[in-house]
């Protein structure tokens, strides 16, 4: 079947019928389930789990019973499920049964995380989004879209089709647009019932001032049209500044309280697989994040970069197989120009061979083999290596898989969670120690 599957180019008018089909019968089989919830989506290259979390998670303290569908973790009504599944956007029927579920369990509101995959194939077919939020576009699934361009048009279709989804008695359409990306006129240009601009810039209309990240928390006061609110949140780093500017904006379109605006970011101490800390006895700082494109390495490492209390930056990362190969270099260079020590390994190779998907995104790495730069193919004694190598101060960021607990090889799936895998060595560095002490 794979065999076959790959002889279909990814944007062939015969494999966008067959998800459009799948589409339409999920919706009909489970009946529409979504019909009198208000739904959510949230879309961009990156910050989506986290904005998809914290609105949720909002909503739920304002009282509300919600469905969530994020790339690493999906809920109902406040009982969490991790996703397994390895998609951001699930196959029709997974989503259509879960949201069924949601529906007997009295959601009121859909809070899903919505990939340019199901846009192209619709698998969203027949839910009718009552608000859609952009958080960036950078380059990503070109394997599918071809160019940027492609790829922005795609998610503007979210954006476009949101007026003309069906609408619910008393149940404005809004928009919420990061003002920041390049790509921002293209959405800023449609028509919306409301719109909200966020961003660093001065003309979004919810944005913040007096940024301070400390060791353990950010602080900024944030501003919107008819108040300023100071927020205190455990999330740090500059990008979730960014992230909780999203959120707040779809809370305040839901009528949510200032007070438990202030109350739910304050709550949120982490968001599975972004920037997790690892706890260890060896004075290092150990994260496990899900960068995995040149935009989102770039981030994670600048962000390391402005502390003044760190050591080096040790990175272990890879690139996934069966996508878009022209970020391999790009992936490469990020890493090799924002990082002390630079560890190549492998992520998800899927049907393609590790050796070639780490030779291409070593292309994009100037140093030479063993001038602080190392490959090694398997990902255990990656890992194993900047944890043995890291000293007191240290940041090792583990970058790619995230909160992920399977690895695809070319043999199909096997267990594997990076946050499990980087507790169990440190502990067996910790019991050596101690023998050979």
């Amino acid at each position: 079947m794979n065999f076959f599957r790959s002889l279909i180019a990814l944007d062939s008018p015969i494999r966008i019928f067959y998800h459009y089909v799948r589409g339409v019968l999920a919706l009909h089989l489970y009946g529409n389930p979504a019909h009198d919830m208000i739904v959510i989506g949230i879309t961009g290259s990156k910050g989506k789990t986290t904005v998809t979390n914290l609105i949720a998670r909002g909503l739920e303290h304002a009282g509300k019973k919600v469905f969530m569908f994020s790339t690493t973790n999906y809920s109902i009504n406040g009982e969490q499920s991790e996703n397994n599944m390895k998609m951001t956007s699930p196959s029709p029927f997974i989503l259509q049964r879960l949201l069924k579920q949601a529906k007997a369990a009295g959601c009121e509101y859909a809070v899903i995380e919505t990939s340019s995959h199901s846009i192209f194939y619709n698998r969203n077919y027949g839910i009718d989004y009552d608000v859609a939020v952009l958080t960036n576009i950078s380059q990503d699934h070109l394997d599918l879209h071809r160019t940027m361009e492609n790829y922005a048009a795609t998610k503007l279709q979210l954006f476009k089709n949101l007026v003309s989804y069906r609408r619910k008695p008393g149940v404005k359409k809004v928009a919420v647009i990061n003002i920041d990306s390049d790509y921002a006129p293209m959405f800023l240009s449609e028509t919306f019932d409301t719109m909200y601009s966020y961003g660093m810039a001065t003309n979004a209309q919810i944005r913040p001032q007096n940024v301070r990240y400390l060791k353990q928390w950010t602080e900024f006061e944030l501003r919107m049209p008819s108040n300023t609110i100071t927020l205190r949140t455990k999330l740090r780093w500059s990008f979730n500044v960014s992230n909780i500017l999203a959120a707040v904006s779809v809370l305040v379109s839901q009528r949510v309280d200032i007070p438990t605006i202030i109350e739910t970011i304050e709550s949120v101490d982490v968001i599975p697989g972004r920037l997790e800390e690892i706890e260890n006895n060896r004075g290092l700082t150990v994260f496990v994040d899900y960068a995995h494109t040149e935009d989102s390495l770039r981030n994670v490492l600048e962000t390391i970069k402005q502390m003044e209390w760190i050591g080096r930056i040790i990175t272990v990362f890879g690139a996934t197989g069966d996508r878009d190969t022209t970020k391999r270099p790009k992936m490469g260079r990020v890493v090799d120009n924002l990082s002390d020590v630079v560890i190549l390994t492998e992520d998800d190779n899927y049907t393609e061979n590790g050796l070639k998907i780490i030779k291409e995104v070593s292309m994009g790495i100037k140093r030479k083999e063993g001038n602080n730069f190392w490959i090694i193919p398997s990902r255990m004694d990656a890992i194993r290596t900047a944890l043995v190598m890291a000293e007191k101060e240290d940041v090792i960021i583990i970058a790619g898989k995230w909160a992920e607990t399977c690895q695809m090889t070319n043999f199909g799936a096997i267990a594997w969670d990076d946050r499990v895998i980087t507790r169990r060595i440190l502990q067996e560095i910790d019991e050596n120690e101690m023998v050979m002490g």
